[in-house]
């Protein structure tokens, strides 16, 4: 199977090139800047193509010869349910047979960056393609950015409460699953939930303190506070939004049981990651 994997150069589905390599799929990576097309070609890609889900016509030719699809779309965006739904469309007109659409955990809230999601997998379903529907959790890799103040200053700061509960995953793992949808069949028509754990900041401090060699302080940023420099718009909006509810509602519901089950080991965990960001073990895990 050749699959036209977006999100190929991302700061997180970058890792959806090497899991699909892995598992033996051929990656057409889709780039937007071509600067960065050898990040594609070293992580496992056959080839590259410059395209952008906001120009059909380019996204039509990235298609051309493909079997499948890995969707992922940018949060926030005023035209993401149109980015979506347009590049289903596109699949289904091109004869596209499976796409694998990661979008996000508890879609059914009302967050404009879980609501968007919900148009698109209703066009999957009516599309008559083969589709897998993923929804993962809070990325585990968003704690890079906070690993070096919590090492040097010793304080993990966040603009919610360090009490409200947050569901993490492993975008490693739920590149995985992606690849593991394309490779075989028996994830054909599934829809997902995809997490590793659900933690406190509070939590994650303390795992933080045994790995930064001091005590990691969690500190509360008020959520408005966190947009103040952004101009004004859509993700601006959104984002505020998204820390005022999870101010005060935290992020929380769900467990490994459905991921654990489709990787067939248990996934990554809070406390491996964190060790990673550390150094005390491999950024790749060793099975």
């Amino acid at each position: 199977m050749k699959v036209l994997a977006t999100g190929a150069t991302g700061y997180f589905a970058h890792h959806i090139v090497p899991a699909l390599a892995a598992h033996g799929v051929e990656v057409r990576a889709l780039v937007h800047d071509p600067a960065k097309t050898d990040r594609a070609l070293r992580g496992g890609a056959i080839e590259t193509v410059v395209a952008d889900l906001r120009d059909p016509d380019s996204l039509d030719a990235a298609l051309d010869g493909v079997d499948g699809l890995f969707l992922i779309l940018p949060a926030f965006a005023p035209d993401t349910v149109a980015l979506g739904t347009g590049a289903v469309a596109t699949a289904a007109a091109r004869g596209v047979r499976r796409v694998v659409y990661s979008g996000v955990y508890h879609p059914s809230l009302s967050l404009a960056n879980h609501a968007d999601t919900r148009p698109v997998e209703e066009a999957l379903y009516h599309s008559g393609m083969e589709f897998t529907v993923l929804q993962p959790a809070m990325y585990l890799q968003g704690l890079t950015g906070s690993w070096p103040a919590a090492v040097d200053t010793g304080i993990y700061a966040a603009p919610w409460s360090r009490r409200a509960a947050m569901t993490y995953v492993d975008f490693r793992d739920v590149a995985e699953v992606a690849a593991h949808a394309f490779a075989r069949d028996d994830l054909v028509g599934g829809t997902f939930e995809l997490a590793t754990g659900t933690y406190t900041r509070e939590q994650i401090a303390v795992a933080m303190s045994r790995h930064a060699g001091r005590p990691v302080e969690p500190v509360d940023l008020p959520p408005l506070r966190a947009v103040d420099a952004m101009p004004p718009g859509p993700q601006r909006d959104g984002l505020a939004a998204m820390f005022t509810d999870y101010d005060t509602h935290g992020f929380h519901g769900g467990n490994d049981v459905v991921l654990r089950t489709l990787l067939g080991r248990p996934p990554r965990t809070l406390e491996q990651f964190i060790a990673e960001l550390a150094g005390d073990q491999p950024m790749e895990r060793q099975r």
